[in-house]
């Protein structure tokens, strides 16, 4: 497993899994499966209600707590107790401490429970803060006018949404890049039809999943592909065997439709609606 380091003192695994819509026994045996598979980074949120869930598959997964690495994020209704529903995480996944906490989206009153992560920080109850879905200049503008910079930056990335204006702009203020989605959601079979990703994975005696995965990897972003198929899950892994060349790269960068399918194209209503999936 590859890390990256993301504050001082705190280091990120390049992969994740993620557990979006994954609920009740499912999500509990994906997340044991993926432990004893050898992921390391967990990532849930409030706004998935799944995190006891998590919680009973990480204890499943025995391993040692150390070991790993637990992202949760804060949803935006909960901006205004944003202490209340970190200390209410805590609890459901059976943890004292949190490696990662992002709040969910640009909405609300944001600022405020920025603050309040920056004090759970301080307290050593979240040992890195972050955000999700935040644009270049909502990103920076948190920035500039608070005490400690985002860690993290999770963001719909996929082929066709490869987001490399937003990756420019992290990497100049030293914020990580984190993918969710990073096969596409409801577009994964489109991108694994590509011709282009077929022939990269038949050179390579590969899937076509794990060829969009190391392509997102080589751009430097960490990816949490999510399954609840233990197959899938020990095949989402299996990419640190080989390397795309420049040309392969180049290739798979030339499908960029700069197309999200969540992220800024919605309005807060819709995002609302889409956290009921």
């Amino acid at each position: 497993m590859l890390y990256q380091e993301i504050a001082p003192g705190v280091s990120m695994p390049l992969i994740g899994f993620g557990t979006f819509l994954n609920t009740g026994s499912d999500c509990e045996r994906s997340v044991a499966d993926a432990i004893r598979a050898g992921y390391r980074l967990i990532d849930t949120a409030e706004a998935y209600g799944n995190e006891e869930q998590v919680g009973n598959g990480i204890r499943a997964g025995r391993v040692d707590r150390k070991e790993l690495f637990i992202v949760t994020k804060v949803n935006f209704k909960s901006y205004e107790h944003t202490r209340e529903s970190v200390e209410n995480s805590l609890r459901l996944l059976g943890t004292d401490y949190l490696d990662l906490v992002l709040l969910h989206w640009p909405f609300a009153n944001y600022y405020t429970a920025w603050r309040e992560l920056e004090k759970l920080h301080t307290e050593g109850k979240i040992r890195a803060i972050g955000v999700s879905n935040f644009e270049p200049d909502r990103l920076i503008d948190l920035i500039a006018y608070n005490k400690i910079k985002p860690a993290v930056n999770q963001i719909e990335t996929h082929l066709y949404c490869q987001r490399h204006v937003e990756h420019e702009w992290e990497k100049k203020y030293g914020v990580a890049h984190m993918a969710y989605a990073p096969l596409g959601q409801g577009h994964a079979n489109e991108m694994f039809s590509e011709s282009v990703v077929r022939e990269i994975a038949a050179k390579y005696g590969k899937t076509p999943a794990q060829i969009l995965l190391r392509r997102t990897l080589q751009d430097g972003v960490t990816v949490i592909p999510k399954s609840v198929h233990s197959e899938r899950i020990i095949e989402n892994i299996s990419i640190f065997n080989f390397e795309l060349t420049a040309e392969e790269m180049s290739a798979l960068r030339s499908l960029d439709k700069t197309a999200p399918m969540i992220g800024r194209s919605e309005t807060p209503e819709l995002v609302e609606m889409s956290l009921k999936w």
